[in-house]
């Protein structure tokens, strides 16, 4: 008997992503969304959605903390995953949003300053983006919509939701 095929989430992941930029593009201090990972490909079913969010360098993360819980929450509901990495204008990664709810330094945080700017999880030595991946996005969605590939029909038409007047 054959392995039993897992549904595709792709469309999951999708719903989530846009509800998470239609929140995050209104919030001060966001500059730019860009979408990152196997997600932007015909891979019929990724592991998790990723976005990079290019910001302000004073931003309270408060509310874009709020707004990745949320889409992690979705995407956990479909057992996916999620992750909001933050850049800055220059392309230089800042490390990812945490996904606690309350700041306090725990114990097994890999960040490197867990608590010191509220919100971001600096946890630069597991993972951390190149500049060039940053500045050379294969999809930006926000706030000028930009693709450097080939789409699959349905990210294309994802794109299209989220122009002004979409939502």
């Amino acid at each position: 008997m054959g392995r039993k095929r897992e549904p595709s989430r792709r469309v999951d992941l999708l719903i989530a992503g846009r509800e998470f930029v239609l929140s995050a593009k209104r919030l001060p201090g966001v500059r730019r969304i860009i979408l990152l990972g196997s997600v932007w490909t015909s891979k019929p079913n990724p592991k998790d959605i990723d976005f990079v969010v290019v910001i302000e360098p004073d931003i309270d993360l408060s509310q874009l903390a709020a707004c990745s819980r949320r889409l992690k929450g979705r995407a956990q509901n479909v057992n996916r995953g999620a992750d909001i990495f933050l850049a800055t204008d220059d392309g230089t990664c800042l490390g990812r949003i945490c996904h606690h709810r309350e700041c306090w330094p725990r114990r097994l945080c890999r960040a490197r300053h867990c608590g010191r700017v509220p919100h971001l999880n600096d946890d630069l030595d597991v993972i951390e983006l190149p500049k060039d991946t940053i500045e050379r996005a294969p999809v930006t969605v926000w706030p000028n919509r930009h693709s450097s590939c080939a789409l699959p029909p349905d990210l294309a038409s994802w794109l299209s939701s989220l122009e002004p007047g979409a939502d």
